[in-house]
């Protein structure tokens, strides 16, 4: 993540995103994007990938890391053994990683998922995975709230 992403408000990288999908035009080409974009994130260690961060509610096995920073922000991490969850892991990381926790939780995740065309594209059980992220992002940052 370059310099200038990380200072983007939520709402702007969004709205990148959203701009990113338009480009692609149909639901194939989208998924292999979402799937490439999962190519990127950084492997997870062997004792990261635990029980306790894992993501409860996923059908595929996801782990989620939470870090603060000194400067007050959360950064994430995370992996999945699906290559399309890792695609939509990297599109919340995108979102989420390096925000205040009021940022995290003043965002509304649904409707940017919406947004991006995911909800009507995905399985009921990946959108579930989806909500089941997002979830546990949101409760790290009340925590840290």
């Amino acid at each position: 993540m370059d310099a200038l992403r990380l200072h983007a408000t939520i709402e702007a990288e969004l709205a990148e995103l959203s701009a990113e999908f338009e480009v692609l035009g149909d639901w194939e080409e989208r998924y292999r994007y979402v799937i490439d974009l999962g190519k990127d994130l950084a492997s997870l260690t062997d004792a990261e990938r635990s029980e306790t961060n894992k993501v409860r509610g996923c059908a595929s096995q996801v782990w989620l890391v939470t870090e603060p920073q000194a400067d007050g922000t959360l950064r994430f991490r995370g992996d999945s053994d699906a290559h399309i969850v890792r695609g939509l892991i990297a599109i919340v990381l995108r979102l989420f990683s390096g925000r205040r926790p009021d940022e995290i939780l003043a965002f509304d995740a649904p409707a940017a998922f919406e947004t991006l065309g995911l909800k009507g594209a995905l399985s009921q059980q990946r959108s579930n995975g989806l909500a089941s992220m997002v979830a546990r992002i949101r409760r790290d940052a009340q925590a840290a709230a």
